[in-house]
């Protein structure tokens, strides 16, 4: 078992809560991508660390977000069992469309990690790494997210999906401006 704690990440399903940056959040991303990369082999196109982890310098939930690419959507049910053999429980397609998320953790306490299973160069995967690397390469528009962020999690700290609902216009605009819908 790999110790997550080491590297400050945990935080209740429900809960938001933002923490200061931390070093050590790229190496626990290349720790478990290289786990995942082992568990799912070719069927990951590419990996790569996404969220507000993966954002230098700004405040973050304490739990890596990671983006797997595969050739069709329609195969994410395949990795279920290479995901569930190294610790995650399959949250299902649901949650958000054309997106099979996984998470590691103890579900009724704390997720460390967060898999977002896409198809590799679709929608999802494009508008992901887009808004990553806008957030990369501007710095006032990282501290901008940054301080949306820390308001929105005071306003609700006891409700991850209306946190992450509310945050939904400002990455909207930044894809937009990307070129990106």
């Amino acid at each position: 078992m790999r110790d997550d704690a080491s590297f400050g990440l945990g935080l209740q399903q429900t809960k938001v809560s933002l923490v200061e940056p931390n070093a050590l959040w790229e190496r626990a991303y290349a720790h478990e991508a290289a786990a995942i990369r082992d568990a799912l082999g070719d069927m990951a196109i590419d990996i790569q660390h996404v969220g507000s982890t993966a954002i230098p310098g700004i405040k973050a939930k304490p739990i890596i977000d990671i983006l797997v690419g595969i050739k069709h959507f329609d195969d994410g049910p395949l990795c279920i069992g290479p995901m569930e053999k190294i610790g995650y429980e399959y949250a299902g397609s649901d949650i958000v469309p054309d997106d099979h998320i996984f998470g590691r953790g103890n579900a009724s306490d704390s997720r460390t990690h967060l898999v977002h299973v896409v198809e590799h160069l679709g929608n999802n995967w494009n508008r992901m790494l887009v808004f990553r690397d806008a957030l990369r390469n501007d710095a006032g528009l990282a501290r901008a997210y940054e301080q949306l962020k820390v308001g929105l999690a005071g306003e609700h700290a006891e409700s991850r999906a209306a946190y992450t609902k509310a945050k939904g216009e400002f990455i909207d605009a930044v894809l937009v401006k990307a070129g990106v819908s």
